[in-house]
């Protein structure tokens, strides 16, 4: 029988409450366990004295025989010097995944093909407003006659 030192949890719904179990590994998470040996309270500040109790010589007890935690729970055992956990290595933590680096490289070339009209416009010759100009004054000077 494979044993876990693992979470159960408790508590009302948005309200959790967390025992610390020594659980068969093929029992559900809230089922039944072997043996309470401590709580963790998430709802209280993380440096409250009450948000992880453990009962140190029973996880010991139970870390001899074979017992494996969780890694929740393994961080609980870290922090309270019963258990040493290995440090892991995620590389590509911060790396965004393939739908956010493809919308990245859309928007970079919607912003090239903007920079590149906006040069074009730049280096047009000035004439086209000077044309759209001279209908409007002719128009202009119509409209004068016209009145007199």
């Amino acid at each position: 029988m494979a044993i876990a030192l693992r979470l159960s949890r408790g508590g009302a719904k948005k309200r959790p409450y967390y025992r610390i179990v020594a659980s068969d590994s093929r029992s559900p998470r809230d089922g039944k366990y072997l043996e309470q040996v401590g709580t963790y309270n998430p709802v209280l500040p993380k440096d409250s004295e009450d948000r992880v109790k453990l009962i140190e010589d029973r996880v010991r007890y139970w870390l001899g025989v074979g017992a494996q935690p969780t890694d929740r729970v393994a961080r609980f055992l870290d922090a309270a010097g019963i258990l040493e956990r290995k440090a892991k290595n995620n590389p590509k933590k911060a790396e965004p995944g393939e739908k956010a680096k493809e919308r990245a490289e859309e928007k970079a070339e919607k912003a090239r093909e903007a920079e590149e009209a906006a040069k074009a416009a730049a280096e047009a010759p000035a004439e086209e407003p000077a044309a759209e100009e001279a209908p409007a004054e002719e128009a202009a000077a119509e409209e004068e006659k016209a009145a007199e």
